[in-house]
């Protein structure tokens, strides 16, 4: 991601709110910048990072926008693999080896009579090396002189430029100290992540389907970390760009700001997400169970219809959001549909935990005999539970719809 400094020139405050000022992809003179870059820094392979860095600033020269093109590098970078150099001799320990001895110079002095010419070719006899290689290896270790062994990508000029807009739109939320987020699809992936980057949430259904969901930012007096925890939320952000519909709104205060601002997005900003989507099912079994389902209750003369992982119960600090809702099409009625199949232990435990909490009546569990969850476990559970031994029975299970869907 970018550093605060690549992210303030380009912040645009108008009013109450605050907007990134980001590069037109469609612009012939960003375009072929980008392509230029993209060049430059492949060509680069297999040199030092330093090196890197001096084409860079090279490249710069004295044009005006080098921010944006500090901006461009830092994203070709990221994406990059800079890796140590292999070396016959562990570089800490040729420093220490040079540096207990005390200063050297070019040119022996009265009170250090052995030259630095001399200290490294004493230095190098001592371990087997020639004088060359020791002075390579006496400083490999540093990030300067790590070789890029892999460029990323592979990019395109609009790719890079398309990229570079989604870390200026991810940067703003390092000065965030909430965020707040209607979603409407999604769900599995949007909690997903707020799990992965452990952030702090309240939820709360809407009346017109979805949830809104609240995110203590970095500077929120919840938080206490606020560097790593506004990385953690800035990270964050390309999961609700795997959704088709969401709105998010922010408030934050980027340093030189006097008050508050609004910072908002949504699903017509055209920013590209670096986050993959889940598969359409987490099993065989699921799969199976939903292509039956079409093959036997597809038609919309049957009166039911099946959803995948639409509703999202939430639990306090956790969400329990079941495989699979069938809801009635004439009346609305709605039962929702859990597979326990081939899973650990410690998953399933969890697994119950949140069915526990959840308390709803109208779900259903269908639990895989051998998966070592008899009557004794399901103890308390609300709802229905049906066994099977190779695949759900689905006329069971329809039969069980219509006796706990409401």
């Amino acid at each position: 991601m970018l550093t605060g400094d690549l992210v303030r020139p380009r912040l645009r405050i108008r009013g109450t709110q605050v907007e990134i000022e980001g590069v037109d992809v469609a612009n012939t003179h960003w375009r072929q910048t980008a392509a230029e870059l993209i060049a430059l820094f492949e060509s680069h392979y297999g040199q030092p990072r330093s090196v890197w860095d001096d084409a860079l600033e090279a490249y710069e020269g004295d044009r005006l926008d080098y921010v944006v093109l500090r901006g461009l590098g830092k994203v070709l970078c990221d994406d990059a693999v800079f890796a140590p150099p292999d070396l016959p001799v562990d570089p800490t320990e040729l420093r220490q080896m040079l540096f207990s001895k005390g200063p050297a110079f070019d040119k022996p002095l009265l009170f250090q009579p052995v030259s630095r010419e001399e200290r490294i070719a004493a230095a190098a006899a001592e371990v087997g090396l020639d004088p060359a290689a020791v002075e390579n290896a006496l400083f490999a270790d540093r990030p300067g002189a790590y070789l890029l062994v892999d460029t990323g990508g592979p990019w395109t000029a609009d790719g890079l430029l398309a990229r570079y807009n989604l870390e200026l739109a991810r940067g703003v939320l390092y000065w965030a100290r909430q965020m707040t987020v209607r979603v409407f699809d999604g769900y599995k992936d949007f909690w997903r992540y707020v799990k992965l980057f452990k952030l702090m949430f309240w939820g709360t259904p809407l009346s017109d389907d979805g949830y809104r969901v609240e995110l203590d930012g970095p500077i929120s007096p919840f938080v206490q970390s606020t560097t790593r925890y506004g990385r953690q939320l800035a990270a964050f952000l390309p999961a609700l760009l795997l959704g088709s519909r969401w709105q998010m709104q922010a408030e934050v205060k980027p340093p030189g700001a006097d008050a508050w601002l609004t910072y908002q997005l949504n699903n017509y900003d055209p920013l590209p997400s670096v986050f993959k989507r889940s598969g359409a099912f987490d099993s065989k079994m699921e799969a199976n169970f939903a292509a039956e389902f079409r093959e036997k209750f597809g038609d919309k003369r049957s009166g039911w219809e099946l959803t995948r992982e639409d509703e999202v119960i939430l639990l306090g600090d956790t969400v329990f959001i079941p495989d699979f809702a069938i809801t009635n099409r004439k009346d609305g009625r709605r039962a929702l549909v859990e597979i326990l199949g081939f899973w650990h232990p410690d998953y399933l435990r969890r697994k119950l935990m949140k069915v526990r909490q959840a308390n709803r009546q109208n779900l259903i569990l269908l639990v895989y005999e051998r998966v070592n969850l008899g009557g004794e476990k399901l103890k308390n559970v609300p709802g229905e539970v049906l066994y099977f031994v190779r695949k759900p029975i689905l006329k069971d299970v329809m039969a069980a719809v219509e006796r706990v869907a409401v």
